[in-house]
């Protein structure tokens, strides 16, 4: 393989979409440095797993030699991004975004480069427009095709209402590219549409369009909806490390090579190899240990991963947890489902009562942790392990 192809097929890894292929190769072969950008909302404090698989992106792109541009969207997180809302969503206030990309700015480099990022502000380039400015953007597209925008669409076809100011986020998102020049552009799934309003806008303002990448949307724990704080579904980048080293544990095994391909920084041929043991009949258990170390050892230290591990071998091994573990669904319609409830319906427990009697006596743990309430409710969208004495243990989702 040429040194173009080797670079392709690493920044191809785990990728949805590349838009224009024979674009991003154009620029490959002239052996200059790309601007490689991607915008992040700061709407949380805290980053979780599902954030860093555009991280992991931009990493692979500094190791190759391309200049990253971390854009913190401060000024469009006062608008709040539509994308995939039903709804008007409430933009968050001065206050909050600048928290929030303060926090952003310590965590990106558990991952980034810090000598090769250049953390970037988009309030930098649209606090200084004016009024005048705006409608000038705002003339560069037309209502039709912002309702090409499956969302938008939705909403408009079943009389939810639209804001106005909703429809120039994609165009300031869009325009980010034009003030930061980008080559390459990256985002989720959900953000194509806007991505490709960069293009648009690049071309009218006389620069060579971007690459667009989209990446996929990472599943949380319960392998089913995306990774979102909101559905308690998620791995946060500061979690502690049992906690983080936990939750990956508790992930099914097929989810677990999504986990590898989107997150690990593992080639994918050690990746298959690891395919390759599982099939010969090694226990899928002993491989995502190999992840979990991975990961705690990256957001915190290798001695933190090591110890994580053995933390979890003490509760969980020592305790005889099966290898034939059953994964339970349990659909609830409610977004908790009460634990006495959710013990009889996986089998751990003959009834609510025997449920109840069970924590009464210390024997339910949740992820290897005892339960002493009874009145405990376990938030829809998660996924746990739980033990009922020393020998009834099952992987139970909420969905």
């Amino acid at each position: 393989m040429s040194d173009i192809e080797l670079a392709l097929e690493q920044i191809k890894r785990g990728t949805d979409e590349i838009l224009l292929e024979e674009d991003l190769v154009t620029r490959l072969k002239t052996g200059k440095p790309m601007r490689i950008k991607a915008g992040f909302d700061p709407t949380a404090p805290d980053l979780h797993l599902g954030h860093t698989v555009l991280l992991n992106k931009l990493h692979q792109f500094q190791a190759l030699g391309h200049e990253v541009m971390f854009l913190i969207g401060d000024f469009t997180g006062m608008i709040g991004d539509p994308t995939g809302k039903s709804a008007t969503r409430p933009p968050l206030t001065r206050d909050e975004v600048i928290e929030n990309a303060k926090s952003y700015e310590q965590q990106i480099f558990k991952i980034l480069d810090p000598e090769k990022t250049l953390v970037m502000f988009n309030s930098s380039w649209m606090g200084a427009m004016n009024a005048a400015d705006l409608i000038q953007l705002a003339a560069k597209h037309t209502v039709a095709r912002m309702l090409e925008r499956d969302d938008f669409s939705k909403r408009y076809k079943t009389g939810q209402p639209i804001a106005i100011h909703e429809f120039l986020y994609p165009l300031i998102q869009g325009y980010d590219s034009v003030a930061m020049k980008a080559d390459v552009e990256l985002g989720g799934t959900d953000q194509k549409f806007n991505l490709l309003v960069g293009r648009e806008l690049q071309k009218q303002s006389g620069q060579q369009p971007q690459v667009v990448i989209t990446m996929p949307i990472l599943e949380g724990l319960d392998g089913v909806q995306k990774m979102s704080k909101s559905l308690n579904n998620y791995i946060g980048i500061t979690d502690a490390p049992d906690d983080m080293f936990g939750k990956i544990m508790s992930i099914s095994d097929d989810l677990m090579w999504r986990y590898f391909e989107l997150l690990s920084f593992k080639p994918m041929n050690e990746i298959n190899a690891f395919k390759k043991a599982i099939a010969d009949g090694q226990n899928p258990r002993d491989i995502k240990f190999l992840l979990g170390e991975e990961i705690v050892a990256r957001f915190h230290t290798e001695q933190a991963a090591t110890q994580a591990r053995e933390n979890f071998i003490a509760r969980f091994q020592k305790g005889a947890m099966p290898d034939d573990m059953p994964e339970i669904e349990l659909t609830t319609q409610a977004e908790h489902i009460a634990i006495t409830n959710l013990l009889k319906d996986a089998g751990l427990t003959n009834s609510t009562s025997d449920a109840i009697r069970m924590i009464k006596q210390g024997a339910v743990k949740i992820d290897g942790e005892k339960v002493s309430d009874a009145k405990l409710s376990i938030p829809k969208g998660s996924q746990h392990i739980f033990q009922v004495g020393k020998r009834r243990f099952a992987k139970v989702s909420c969905i």
